[in-house]
């Protein structure tokens, strides 16, 4: 499938599309596959970090609350809003409809990934200094984990900071928070733009 080859290369607008493509035919075929091909559309849409539900176009709206596509819709809700905690509990009580698929399993830790690094952004705006095991108790992960995902968010410049090891401390250079929050937002409207290219191609 094209929209799976695009998604594990990174590629998510081209899969968002294909998944798209592909969840209308099935859907006005009558096939049951639209059922898995939509939980890929969106899980395509997460990875995109995308701020528009998939639930709001047209073709998807009428599966909302489908029993099987429900847990889908409520964790791209908690995706959107940053929950964690929402978040982990779908993924841990929906293992049927969401983990028991290899496809979307290989793609949850970078989920996960996605949604504590925002949280983190939001959760260190208001401070120049910020205790590591303070950050580990509101995403939920241990020290450890933290100081990887800080490491990776210094590295590719979403904050700009140092990590002091021996007090556990994150010190920020305040002005790169504020910088972090401008960079998703010009992302944000990037992907809309594209999206809405995407579908006037497809009109035309």
């Amino acid at each position: 499938c094209g929209g799976k080859m695009h998604l594990r290369e990174g590629e998510f607008e081209k899969a968002h599309t294909d998944f798209f493509e592909a969840f209308k035919n099935y859907d006005e075929s009558g096939s049951p596959r639209r059922t898995t091909c939509l939980k890929y559309l969106v899980l395509a849409n997460m990875l995109m970090k995308s701020g528009i539900n998939p639930f709001d176009s047209q073709e998807a709206k009428p599966y909302k609350n489908d029993p099987e596509i429900l847990a889908m819709t409520n964790l791209v809700s908690s995706y959107q809003n940053n929950d964690i905690n929402e978040f982990e509990t779908i993924l841990k009580q929906n293992r049927r409809n969401i983990m028991d698929d290899p496809f979307i399993r290989e793609h949850i830790e970078d989920l996960l990934r996605n949604i504590r690094t925002q949280v983190l952004i939001k959760l260190i705006t208001p401070y120049t200094r910020i205790h590591i095991p303070f950050i580990s108790k509101e995403l939920n992960i241990d020290a450890c984990e933290v100081e990887s995902l800080l490491v990776s968010c210094i590295l590719d410049s979403t904050i700009r900071g140092r990590i002091d090891q021996v007090n556990q401390v994150l010190e920020l250079d305040k002005q790169s928070v504020c910088a972090a929050r401008y960079n998703a937002l010009d992302k944000w409207t990037s992907q809309l733009a594209t999206l809405h290219l995407a579908v006037v191609n497809k009109m035309a």
